[in-house]
């Protein structure tokens, strides 16, 4: 869960963020998320739901925030998340990201990457060259500049959202408070 400091978003929304939603959605929700952490995938049931409710008024941007201390896997579940967008893009980072929400239970604890090399398969991409992706570290920089993105924008735990550019600590479990909060951005 996120502590109560007010903040702004210090990186600006760019086309390589992965966005859903209509560029210029008047509301902009940016989270900051781990991969692996309960929080987030609890979070993950809630967006959706928000976004149905806002329709074409939002858009949301999902930027890698790996607290590796605490969740030993979600470096590699980010990476995977990255190299199965090289290979199937946009829709396929989406899918992708919510596989690894939707099935955390089976792969957070696991010893090596087979089931979220799976789960990328599922994903549309080949798991051996998301496999040869993770040996390699190939996204592990690109997933670090998420990161640090989120630590000058004062982000230190997770989820952390931003609407519209603000830092969001009210209560994002709640749909109607979470759309009410939103809506109240909306220029």
């Amino acid at each position: 869960m996120t502590t109560t400091q007010q903040g702004t978003l210090r990186s600006p929304v760019t086309e390589q963020d992965h966005m859903l939603g209509p560029v210029g959605a008047p509301i902009t929700l940016v989270e900051y998320g781990d991969l692996q952490c309960p929080h987030c995938r609890r979070a993950h049931g809630v967006v959706p739901r928000v976004m149905r409710r806002l329709g074409d008024r939002m858009r949301f941007v999902f930027r890698h925030f790996p607290l590796t201390e605490s969740h030993p896997n979600a470096l590699h579940a980010a990476e995977a998340a990255e190299s199965v967008a090289a290979q199937a893009g946009e829709k396929g980072f989406w899918k992708m990201h919510d596989l690894l929400y939707e099935h955390q239970p089976e792969w957070e604890d696991a010893p090596d990457d087979a089931r979220i090399l799976e789960l990328a398969r599922e994903a549309g991409a080949d798991p051996d060259v998301v496999a040869s992706d993770l040996d390699s570290a190939r996204y592990e920089e690109q997933i670090k500049e998420n990161f640090m993105s989120g630590v000058r924008s004062g982000v230190n735990g997770t989820p952390t959202f931003f609407i519209n550019g603000r830092r969001f600590d009210g209560d994002w479990t709640s749909v109607d408070t979470f759309v009410a909060a939103l809506e109240a951005a909306a220029p």
